[in-house]
């Protein structure tokens, strides 16, 4: 048996994660983040001001109003953003804070389809309600 102790290792942090790979994916959703909340943010007023507008209505006013192409556009714009935006900060949760990896990757995959079938529900809505007007 040997007695030769390792060298100590004196490199930084960064100096030992270099050429390890990159994230790759990290910029690309901190950015999509963003730009669902700034489309969120734009679009949450005009919502807003939609459904008080309706307070008082009966369904076929609610109807005419969600029928026209520019709401019908904006709303489906809306639920898109919502639901990716979701899913984006739901991912980061899930990655952050399970430590079991089976039930991380379970958890993802379930991400994943609930916000896709979320999505597409609504936009199935939005379709019926401006195409059978």
């Amino acid at each position: 048996m040997s007695n030769v102790k390792a060298a100590p290792d004196y490199r930084t942090p960064l100096k030992k994660a270099r050429r390890l790979g990159s994230a790759k994916s990290g910029t690309g959703h901190f950015w999509w983040q963003r730009v669902t909340a700034v489309v969120l943010a734009l679009l949450v007023p005009w919502l807003v001001g939609t459904l008080v507008s309706l307070v008082g209505a009966d369904l076929g006013q609610v109807h005419a109003v969600f029928s026209r192409p520019w709401n019908a556009i904006l709303m489906a714009v809306f639920v898109m953003s919502l639901f990716w935006h979701a899913k984006l900060g739901l991912q980061v949760v899930i990655e952050d804070y399970v430590h079991n990896r089976a039930a991380e990757l379970a958890l993802l995959v379930l991400n994943i389809l609930l916000c896709s079938l979320g999505a597409l529900a609504s936009l199935y809505a939005i379709a019926r309600i401006a195409l059978l007007a």
